[in-house]
């Protein structure tokens, strides 16, 4: 069901844990599934990603795409952070069940919002980046059901 990556990332995730005073910091989740993820970002004076660190809560994909995702950004620049997306962190990993997808867009999401973090504390812009959702709903309406 799952890959070797997926397992080896959940088993012995990279980067875990919190960075104090970081650049930018973005916590997203999806209430549907109850998965919250948290990325630290700390970023120097050339808008390079000095290091990353995430905690999510969350089920075992959820825990291999944000060590995934860590990794993938480390060492780049904003710019080629933007670029990481859930597309990116499920290739890294070998692919992901149809229905734990939405763990790669938390991670994407979580980037997102640790760069937006950035941008507001340091007033820029950064292109193509856009407010983030603090939900994220893998696009689907949900159903009322009447009582």
């Amino acid at each position: 069901m799952y890959s070797e990556k997926v397992m080896e990332h959940f088993q012995n995730p990279r980067n875990v844990g919190e960075i104090e005073n970081a650049s930018g910091v973005g916590t997203v989740g999806n209430a549907k599934c109850g998965d919250i993820m948290r990325i630290y970002l700390d970023i120097d004076e050339n808008r390079i990603i000095r290091d990353v660190k995430f905690k999510t809560f969350g089920c075992g994909a959820a825990v291999a795409t944000s060590s995934m995702a860590t990794e993938l950004v480390k060492g780049k620049t904003i710019e080629e952070a933007m670029k990481v997306t859930n597309r990116a962190v499920m290739e890294a990993l070998d692919g992901l069940p149809p229905v734990k997808v939405h763990c790669s867009l938390l991670a994407e999401e979580a980037i997102h919002a640790a760069l937006w973090d950035y941008a507001e504390k340091h007033g820029i812009k950064i292109e193509g980046l856009e407010k983030p959702k603090s939900d994220i709903h893998e696009g689907e309406e949900e159903e009322e059901e009447e009582y």
